[in-house]
């Protein structure tokens, strides 16, 4: 997906900036990362409080094996299908994405 694509489905957000990561894109709303474009794929950030809304859509939640063979979980979902194709659930999913990253960085802060 290339940058101008990717600003297309945040539109409803506001404006993002995406910068190259993990031999794939990072996309940020305010200062905040709110998904990542890896392998082919479009995943928005989640935490505990918005990862259950994500499996419920059928999203699949991002992981890979780590050293001793398990896998280790990351905070990142796909985007569910409905939403590539309809900008007003998008921003839906962008915003619980946004909000996944405010609590997380209120955490950290």
């Amino acid at each position: 997906m290339d940058d101008v694509a990717i600003e297309e489905l945040f539109e409803g957000l506001g404006p993002v900036s995406i910068r190259r990561m993990f031999g794939g894109k990072g996309i940020y709303h305010r200062g905040l990362i709110i998904a990542v474009h890896l392998h082919d794929e479009l995943m928005l950030k989640a935490d505990a409080q918005s990862g259950p809304d994500f499996a419920a859509a059928g999203a699949r939640q991002w992981s890979y094996e780590g050293k001793k063979g398990k896998p280790v979980m990351m905070p990142y979902w796909t985007v569910p299908e409905e939403a590539l194709d309809d900008p007003d659930v998008m921003v839906k999913w962008a915003r619980l994405a946004y909000e996944a990253a405010l609590r997380v960085s209120a955490k950290a802060g």
